[in-house]
């Protein structure tokens, strides 16, 4: 696929080449080094930490949320290292991210009357994102509903 080229899967689903300067869907408050080494640290604690619970006997239901959010932070950050080498002559650790699905869910206008926004187009769920992305977030998502025992157990 080409950049920005899409293919349609269902009137809700396309897959859209992208590629991500910033963060997860696209948000670039944090300069790119730094959230490369914040990706590069969170993949060396995590190793660790799970590697710890792994030994401590805890739940497979946290050591499998915790693996997701590992792949998640570990294929973005292999991206951001070696996309941009290979692919746009970007530096080192300043690479971009492919990002792919899109699920533009609802389309349609803002009322006339709408105040600001009156007569603008409106996509519910514009982000584009990819499966590391995903990953990071359903998993912290299933912790924080599954897993309160051991999210109780960090506290103290």
């Amino acid at each position: 696929m080409c950049l920005h080229e899409s293919i349609h899967i269902t009137d809700w689903f396309y897959l859209l080449y992208i590629e991500n300067n910033g963060m997860a869907y696209g948000m670039t408050f944090i300069p790119k080094y730094a959230l490369t080494v914040f990706r590069m640290c969170a993949c060396v604690f995590l190793i660790y930490y799970i590697g710890r619970e792994i030994y401590r006997g805890a739940r497979a239901r946290w050591l499998v949320l915790l693996s997701m959010i590992l792949a998640g932070a570990a294929g973005n950050l292999i991206d951001c290292m070696f996309y941009g080498v290979y692919f746009h002559e970007a530096p080192f650790l300043q690479g971009r991210v492919v990002d792919m699905f899109y699920f533009p869910l609802i389309e349609t206008t803002y009322p006339e009357w709408f105040p600001v926004w009156g007569g603008e187009p409106y996509i519910f769920f514009a982000p584009v994102f990819n499966f590391a992305d995903a990953c990071i977030s359903v998993a912290v998502v299933a912790l924080i509903i599954f897993c309160r025992k051991e999210m109780e157990s960090l506290r103290s």
